[in-house]
């Protein structure tokens, strides 16, 4: 009989502590990537959390892939992808401008370009500032210019 309780005494113990030291595991450990679809027309953002881009987050109706900015070298880390009303036109000018939010503003790290758009970053909002590119193909570092710096994006 004392050998049972013994037992129980050590399994409880042992329990106690690895619920301890699970206890101890911080927050940020267990942290997720997010992905998130922002439409630059109304400005809704809609995001996901995960390994990889949900399907989940879906894109409005009528608008088009123009860009994805990830805060990390080589695609990798949090992603913001941004949505506009058509193609870009290729006229010489920025056809679509965006000033990023807190949550974005100096963290891009690489840059992907859709809806055969040409992509500028800034270091200030509205288009301030020396810009970098055009960014006319995946770059997965945009470089030390603008690395961690971008505060406003104009696709041309």
């Amino acid at each position: 009989m004392a050998r049972n309780w013994t037992r129980t005494v050590l399994a409880m113990t042992a329990a106690a502590s690895a619920v301890s030291l699970l206890g101890a595991v911080p927050a940020s450990a267990a942290a997720t990537t997010r992905h998130c679809v922002l439409n630059s027309v109304t400005g809704v953002q809609h995001c996901s959390s995960g390994t990889q881009r949900s399907a989940a987050v879906e894109q409005e109706a009528g608008q088009v892939v123009q860009g994805t900015f990830f805060d990390g070298p080589d695609y990798t880390g949090n992603s913001l992808t941004i949505t506009g009303p058509e193609l870009c036109k290729k006229d010489g000018w920025v056809n679509w401008q965006f000033d990023l939010g807190d949550d974005w503003k100096n963290k891009i790290s690489s840059v992907q370009p859709w809806g055969d758009c040409w992509v500028w970053l800034y270091p200030e909002p509205n288009l301030g500032g020396d810009r970098d590119g055009p960014f006319k193909e995946n770059t997965g570092n945009v470089g030390s210019f603008m690395d961690n710096r971008t505060q406003s994006i104009g696709f041309s």
